[in-house]
């Protein structure tokens, strides 16, 4: 005969619902709570009190170096439409996105492409295009900046030999040279993200498409514009959104290579808060920034996510 269930006595059974249940169930898992312990501890800290403290900062006139914080209300927020410096900043901003942002997935798009074919030393290749972005960006930013010195870098070096410039150029140094110069090393340094993501979007093509496409006639030009191209489309979306996210906080090539010059051509939103904070000390200030920034990262992001929506319905 089979053997007939036992009831679950009343003391063993879990609670029906509500915080009693929850309880319940926090305590016969307790083994894994204690396991994120210490990284939710370190994101309240880092993060959660950081967002909300910096909040509060921004309602008040806050020196580290004064005594008396006063509330000021929107007075941080409403300073931001009259700064100059804050309005140029966002438009060497926005330079700096328009150039770098294409011309870095163009270069992304096109390795990509290239080490994507069966050629012979492949996997050292796609490593040696990667290593720029596993890099410090301190430690690029340091050999950039040797490689643009005036006297004795590498770039006027070549140059001169190669006869495409008579005479040393101050690329740092030139108010028309110094934003090119930095949408070229971040070029270099975001390249490789691009190409290992791409990479990962072309090996997710079937190959039918373009054996289908060979039958029909179309040459190497047509299957990329026609084929490769289309079905890229959400690693482009998704490369295009981060991207303009990160360009939009750009803070350390500016810190190490220019300092913000010359005559302010590069200073970026992400280097003028750190100058209101650690130079003028007026954190309040630099807080109502900083959200000034998020807010316009938020509505840019939505309004892309809401744009090209469609791009994601198959």
């Amino acid at each position: 005969m089979a053997a007939t269930a036992q009831p679950v006595p009343a003391y063993q059974r879990p609670p029906e619902g509500g915080i009693r249940r929850t309880l319940y169930l926090m305590r016969k898992e307790w083994t894994a709570y204690v396991s994120i312990t210490p990284v939710v501890l370190l994101f309240i800290v880092f993060t959660v009190f950081t967002v909300a403290f910096s909040f509060y900062l921004s309602f008040h006139k806050w020196n580290i170096l004064e005594p008396d914080r006063p509330f000021v209300g929107l007075e941080n927020y409403a300073r931001l439409f009259g700064d100059e410096r804050f309005i140029r900043a966002i438009g060497n901003t926005i330079y700096f996105t328009v150039f770098a942002v294409p011309l870095t997935m163009a270069a992304g798009l096109l390795v990509a492409l290239l080490l994507n074919n069966k050629i012979r030393l492949r996997g050292l290749y796609r490593t040696l295009f990667y290593i720029p972005n596993i890099t410090p960006l301190v430690v690029s930013a340091i050999i950039w900046k040797w490689v643009y010195q005036g006297d004795y870098g590498l770039l006027n070096y070549y140059l001169i030999q190669l006869g495409l410039i008579e005479r040393p150029l101050l690329w740092l140094a030139d108010p028309n040279l110094a934003m090119p110069a930095v949408i070229i090393m971040s070029i270099w340094g975001g390249a490789g993200y691009q190409m290992v993501i791409y990479l990962a979007g072309l090996q997710a093509i079937p190959e039918d498409f373009y054996d289908a496409a060979k039958v029909d006639g179309a040459n190497g030009f047509q299957r990329l514009i026609y084929i490769t191209i289309p079905l890229l489309n959400p690693t482009s979306i998704f490369l295009f959104i981060t991207s303009v996210i990160g360009s939009f906080q750009i803070f350390t090539q500016i810190y190490i290579m220019t300092s913000g010059g010359p005559l302010g051509r590069t200073s970026t939103i992400g280097y003028y808060i750190y100058e209101k904070a650690f130079r003028h000390f007026d954190m309040g200030y630099a807080a109502a920034m900083g959200y000034a920034l998020f807010a316009m990262i938020f509505v840019f992001t939505i309004f892309q996510l809401r744009f090209l929506r469609r791009e994601f319905e198959y």
